[in-house]
């Protein structure tokens, strides 16, 4: 079994909103195909295309187009998979790492929702930006609370995805 075997159905990052906030199309990427698979492509910058986060085509384990992704999707390895498939960590070690990640995902998803972001098909860093910019009420402590909380959280979150799977 190799790495992709391995850590991505049990991971997911890549595709839930947690490490981007949309991906874009790369040449040779057929729109037209993208779209009629599921994904709703948006005209970003400089006229290029891409699609929001979570993608539409994930199911939580599993890519539902995963033999038709766009070349974005195709070409990228997080920093767990590139050390397993160098033999620099085992799998076994890169699943507790992902665990770990997944558990401070879902601590920070449970704090925005705690602060009124609510919408699970919006981008993770537009949620946590969204909830940041909200004015906080100092009377109300537990919301100034949870507001320091989530900082932290993300702090944390974002110190563990940059090492061990954006590098």
């Amino acid at each position: 079994m190799n790495g992709i075997e391995q850590l991505c159905p049990n991971c997911g990052l890549c595709c839930d909103s947690t490490l981007f906030a949309d991906v874009e199309l790369r040449a040779g990427d057929d729109a037209k195909r993208l779209e009629k698979l599921g994904l709703t492509l948006e005209k970003k910058g400089r006229g290029k295309l891409a699609f929001a986060q979570p993608c539409a085509c994930f199911d939580g384990k599993l890519c539902g187009i995963y033999h038709d992704r766009p070349k974005r999707c195709r070409t990228f390895e997080c920093g767990l998979l590139k050390r397993v498939e160098a033999n620099e960590m085992t799998p076994s070690a890169a699943l507790k790492k992902i665990s770990a990640a997944k558990i401070q995902v879902k601590k920070v998803r449970a704090l925005l929702r705690l602060l009124g972001q609510r919408d699970e098909q919006m981008a993770f860093t537009h949620r946590y930006a969204a909830a940041m910019s909200a004015p906080i009420d100092l009377s109300d402590e537990t919301n100034a609370e949870r507001h320091g909380e989530l900082m932290l959280a993300v702090n944390d979150l974002m110190t563990r995805l940059q090492r061990d799977f954006l590098t």
